[in-house]
């Protein structure tokens, strides 16, 4: 069968580029190993994460924050296999819409595995082992990512899980040990925490959330820990024995030393992700790969091999839903001559804890490395109207802005609903706002965004509420 294009993959990036291309009158098919669509994101990682994220917060704050309030209620029982199922409902609920999406843009959809025979060529292996063979002007390689694994620690997905595992737990542990305080960890930490566990978070580096603003990560650490996270930082997991009925870590020093032995029922590895290239045939193909098996592609997402591109996780970059959507967008546009482009400096990137955390842009960190000179615009929440009223005071909005020319470089936020807000200045930074235009902008009152406007206004050493 020939087509336009077959896409291999159908999370966000995959299937987000499946509908464009068809939109843009491309004839398109879709290549999925899974049962359902929607890839990693809608089936186990960022859809089901925030069902748990969202329910367990409802759970916490009937426990501890309603009588403040003045609502009185008898203390929350928790039903996790019914909190389960909600997330399961959601899951279902956003799977068969991706279902409804291709079918709508007349996309034929392939179930099996992928391999790419040539520039050209898809083998397509269902589940009864058969094979059939598509034809294509375009391959596009949109396979995501993978968890990433601790030499010598086998995750079963029952005692030592990914996050797969951790999202699926058929009791609360009383003692979760996390190994990694990234996004996922951190997320999948918080869930269980609230639903009653004890969570360590053991962390290679000396603080959590590698990469992003030093000033966010230690708020964050310090908010983390007021809730009841412990952290053993600059450690390292090197053994898990599983023998006994509780688990025991061996934990040591970042940089060697002794080493002491944690208990816990659970543990989660949440070391990060890696691209998901085995198995693809793609070195037999031709398609060059780079020293951490990422495919290699130019500025239009063309791989080595004339005919095969490639977007999402298997390309560097931050390893974001959205990030693959917009790389799928401009790609499917690539395809039929138009200027399909991403703008990398104004990606968002979010934390779903609570306080949420939300960045895009540069970090001070990395301005002082480049020589960037800038100035600084913050306001605490505790300044912020809505926030006192909602008692929702934890955090602060940063806005970084160049010194000569008051151009927005960055924005961290801490805060409630940081995930929503950060929006704004994405949008700024994309039409190149200085922070004098986020500044001038009537912004609707009481509202948390004010907090915004606030710190855009306090780059000019003019904020009006602290």
């Amino acid at each position: 069968m020939a087509y336009d294009l077959i896409v291999i993959g159908t999370g966000p990036g995959g299937y987000v580029c499946a509908i464009r291309a068809a939109q843009l009158g491309l004839k398109t098919a879709v290549v999925e190993k899974r049962a359902t669509y929607g890839g990693t994101c809608l089936n186990i990682g960022c859809i089901p994460s925030k069902a748990l994220l969202h329910a367990s917060e409802l759970f916490e704050e009937a426990g501890h924050s309603f009588a403040k309030m003045g609502i009185g209620v008898s203390a929350p029982k928790l039903d996790l296999k019914a909190m389960m199922a909600f997330k399961d409902q959601g899951v279902d609920g956003n799977v068969k819409g991706v279902e409804f999406l291709l079918k709508k843009n007349k996309i034929d959809a392939f179930h099996g595995t992928a391999r790419v025979l040539a520039a050209g060529k898809v083998e397509v292996k269902g589940a009864d082992g058969k094979t059939q063979t598509l034809e294509a002007k375009s391959i596009v390689i949109a396979t995501g990512s993978d968890v990433a694994r601790l030499k010598g620690i086998e995750i079963d997905e029952k005692r030592i899980v990914s996050s797969t595992g951790a999202l699926s737990l058929p009791e609360v542990p009383k003692h979760l040990l996390v190994v990694g305080a990234g996004v996922i960890g951190l997320e999948l930490g918080s869930v269980w925490r609230r639903l009653g566990a004890q969570v360590t978070v053991v962390e290679f580096l000396d603080g959590v959330l590698p990469g992003m603003d030093g000033e966010v990560r230690r708020q964050a650490q310090r908010l983390f820990e007021k809730q009841g996270m412990s952290f053993k930082l600059s450690s390292k997991v090197t053994a898990v024995d599983t023998s006994g009925k509780r688990l025991k870590a061996k934990v040591e020093p970042a940089k060697g030393g002794a080493a002491e032995t944690i208990e816990a029922d659970v543990v989660l590895v949440a070391i990060g992700r890696v691209p998901y290239t085995e198995g693809l045939g793609l070195k037999e193909a031709g398609v060059t790969l780079d020293e951490r098996g990422r495919i290699v592609v130019d500025h239009y997402y063309a791989t080595s091999v004339q005919g095969i591109w490639a977007i999402g996780d298997v390309i560097a970059g931050p390893m974001l839903a959205h990030k693959a959507e917009d790389e799928g967008v401009a790609l499917a546009e690539i395809l039929v001559g138009q200027a399909g482009h991403v703008n990398y400096d104004a990606i968002p990137n979010v934390v779903y804890t609570y306080p949420e955390i939300a960045t895009v842009g540069k970090s001070e960190e990395e301005l002082k490395t480049a020589g960037v000179a800038y100035n600084v615009g913050k306001f605490p929440m505790t300044a912020n109207g809505r926030a006192k009223v909602n008692l929702t005071t934890d955090g602060f909005v940063k806005i970084l802005a160049d010194a000569k020319t008051d151009r927005v470089l960055g924005v961290q936020l801490i805060c409630a609903d940081a995930g929503n807000m950060i929006a704004q200045a994405a949008l700024a930074m994309e039409f190149g706002a200085s922070a004098e235009d986020i500044a001038r902008t009537c912004h609707a009152h009481p509202t948390l965004p004010e907090a915004v406007k606030e710190a855009a206004m306090a780059v000019a050493k003019r904020a009006i509420h602290m």
